[in-house]
């Protein structure tokens, strides 16, 4: 354990946001706190903000020039580090190097796969703005190996892990089940997380296996959804035991998406002892083994593969992550200050 530091987080991405990049810096803010370290996060609620073009749910900060230098400059931080690609993100990463402030950046969704996914333009327009973005940091944090060798594709080098956690008080095999469970054709087949275009949920709702889909969250895409399959139970946001149980009461857990760097709702899944669906792409190929899951690109072969899975095994497997290992891997990922460095750092930031 270091001794306590004070740490500024920027980030595009928080509440009332509800999704795998917020869980994972609020649970991070949470357990680094508790250890003693001092953490202040900048984001949008500091700000005017505007809802995101086709995705009101994200809020897109409105700042004076210099407004966020200012603001790291008057906490005078031991270590800087910048959660996301968007404005918030843009104008700290600028501060910072023009400073000389040392950072670090995380590679928290498939920037370039999710933005191609709205837009329609390829995935390759948008890995220009991604080298940029994090070549200067001392370090890119990534959740798996399999992104990390993509970046290194990309020429980023400077590569260090930061995997997630489980509440594994919360999410685990005895969790009861929701109500509505209990008048459902088996199997269960429940997708949690946004319900939104990039995250491919169509390919589970068409997938034409027996038994009833679930789909828990909410989003842009669910009317639309809703309205295409109608058989499909859609039962909007949960969280907690409540949505622990959902997890515990499915047969198995399909996980559609193609643009997530981790999939923090696989290993919840798995914590309850219901194995996962997904395809073979980043995410899966690096939580999933043979015991736990199955992936195929045709989804509905994963799903009954997945169906022969050991709830044991995926009770053990899920349980192996943890906030509390999660969070020592950032805390080593930041740049490691010495006293001169502090004091550099200190006069950058005042400047």
């Amino acid at each position: 354990m270091t001794s306590p530091r004070s740490i500024a987080i920027v980030t595009d991405a928080w509440h009332p946001q509800t999704n795998g990049v917020v869980r994972t810096l609020a649970t991070t803010c949470d357990v680094l706190r508790g250890w003693g370290h001092e953490v202040t996060v900048i984001s949008p609620e500091l700000y005017v903000s505007i809802p995101a073009p086709s995705y009101p749910e994200i809020r897109l900060a409105l700042t004076a020039p210099g407004a966020v230098g200012r603001q790291l400059a008057r906490i005078a931080p031991d270590a800087v580090h910048i959660a996301t690609e968007g404005p918030l993100g843009f104008a700290a990463r600028n501060y910072c190097v023009r400073r000389k402030v040392p950072f670090t950046t995380a590679y928290h969704t498939q920037f370039p796969d999710y933005l191609a996914r709205r837009t329609g333009l390829p995935a390759s327009t948008f890995w220009p703005y991604i080298r940029w973005f994090h070549r200067p940091a001392e370090r890119i944090m990534v959740a798996t190996e399999t992104v990390r060798s993509q970046l290194r594709d990309q020429g980023l080098a400077r590569l260090t892990h930061w995997s997630r956690g489980v509440d594994l008080a919360c999410f685990s095999p005895d969790a009861p089940p929701p109500p509505e469970f209990a008048y459902l054709e088996g199997p269960i087949l429940l997708y949690v997380g946004r319900v939104a275009v990039e995250k491919n949920i169509e390919a589970f709702l068409a997938a034409p296996y027996p038994g009833t889909k679930v789909v828990v969250g909410d989003g842009p895409a669910r009317a639309g959804l809703q309205a295409k399959f109608p058989d499909a139970l859609f039962l909007g946001k949960k969280s907690g035991r409540a949505l622990a149980g959902c997890y515990a009461g499915a047969d198995v857990f399909v996980f559609p998406s193609r643009t997530d760097t981790f999939g923090l709702v696989m290993i919840e899944a798995l914590a309850c002892g219901t194995p996962v669906a997904a395809f073979p792409v980043p995410g899966p190929l690096d939580i999933l083994t043979d015991a736990v899951g199955a992936m195929s690109e045709d989804l509905t072969r994963a799903i009954d593969a997945a169906r022969y899975c050991d709830p044991k095994a995926c009770a053990a497997r899920g349980a192996s992550f943890t906030w509390e290992a999660a969070t020592r891997q950032f805390l080593a990922g930041l740049v490691a200050l010495e006293e001169e460095d502090a004091v550099s750092l200190g006069a950058a930031l005042a400047f």
